[in-house]
């Protein structure tokens, strides 16, 4: 298995690493950057390609059509794309996809079912007031590409060992995710009424590899230790052996990360890749926590399972 980070918040090259113990350790965790000089963007948002059993794979496409810049740039010919798949229904990573299917004609991007158009990040003005701003997928996307988009629900399989997974209520109920939702001031509109989002439009990607499962959440909006569980309650007695992605933790409070990185440790994933909305800060909790399990993603980084 291959994963090559095509963008992150952090810019980079695949010959640079942020100055950072974690990223800096040795190649053999992943971590270490390789040997072409080519500067690489970054922006807030996130995309990963993977290569798995012979199929290729692109996660997210960022916020705009730098990942595919970034992709040139690395040698990876997203044209060679088997399938795609957008994590949740945010700009961030979602706004590529236009560049994503002028460039690949034939894969399709799986979406969950609960996807839409309508995505807010609600600022509290005064008293009953507030200003909701749109962050979702860039309107008329469903639409227009409407040929190229698969919906699923429930557990999916779209390809031998690799699936796609939603939120479990049995692990937290939609009205935890949605007073997480409110802390982070995230909401969705429907009917013409804003509620706080349950992130019913999140999913997983999980590959079944030799070392073990492999997770992908790219926000993990709903809380990564909570991710891991649903994981574990879809495969039980499955080893889970590392999670990528964005963990949502740049707004928490140091105390919530320190709780946050010691309910990871306990669940003993191997290896932890994160960035995107993670934080620095929170970055330096968890590698505190976490010692070298804790890798920080950045913009051409690359990983061998």
């Amino acid at each position: 298995m291959l994963v090559k980070v095509l963008i992150d918040n952090i810019a980079g090259g695949t010959d640079f690493a942020p100055n950072n113990s974690a990223t800096n350790s040795s190649a053999t965790n992943g971590c270490a950057p390789g040997n072409n000089c080519t500067p690489l963007c970054g922006e807030w948002g996130l995309s990963v390609y993977i290569e798995f059993e012979g199929n290729r794979y692109l996660l997210d496409t960022g916020a705009s059509r730098r990942f595919a810049n970034n992709a040139a740039a690395m040698g990876i010919d997203l044209s060679k794309v088997d399938t795609a798949i957008l994590s949740h229904a945010h700009y961030d990573h979602a706004n590529g996809l236009a560049e994503f299917f002028r460039l690949n004609e034939k894969a399709s991007c799986f979406l969950r079912q609960g996807a839409a158009e309508n995505c807010y990040h609600t600022h509290k003005l005064f008293g009953p007031f507030a200003y909701h701003e749109y962050i979702g997928i860039r309107r008329g996307y469903l639409k227009r590409f409407a040929d190229r988009i698969r919906f699923v629900e429930g557990d999916a399989q779209i390809a031998p060992n690799v699936y796609l997974l939603p939120h479990k209520d049995s692990v937290m109920s939609p009205e935890a995710r949605a007073g997480i939702a409110q802390a982070a001031g995230l909401s969705v509109k429907e009917n013409g009424r804003y509620r706080y989002d349950s992130f019913d439009h999140e999913q997983s990607l999980v590959f079944d590899t030799p070392e073990g499962l492999f997770v992908m959440n790219s926000c993990s909006h709903a809380g990564a230790d909570n991710i891991v569980k649903e994981v574990e309650a879809t495969f039980p007695g499955k080893k889970i052996y590392g999670i990528l992605g964005g963990f949502h933790l740049y707004r928490y409070k140091d105390e919530a990360v320190y709780a946050f990185a010691k309910r990871l440790l306990e669940l003993d994933v191997q290896k932890i890749y994160t960035g995107h909305c993670t934080g620095n800060r929170a970055f330096e909790i968890l590698h505190e926590i976490l010692g070298e399990r804790a890798c920080q993603m950045f913009t051409g980084m690359s990983i061998e399972v």
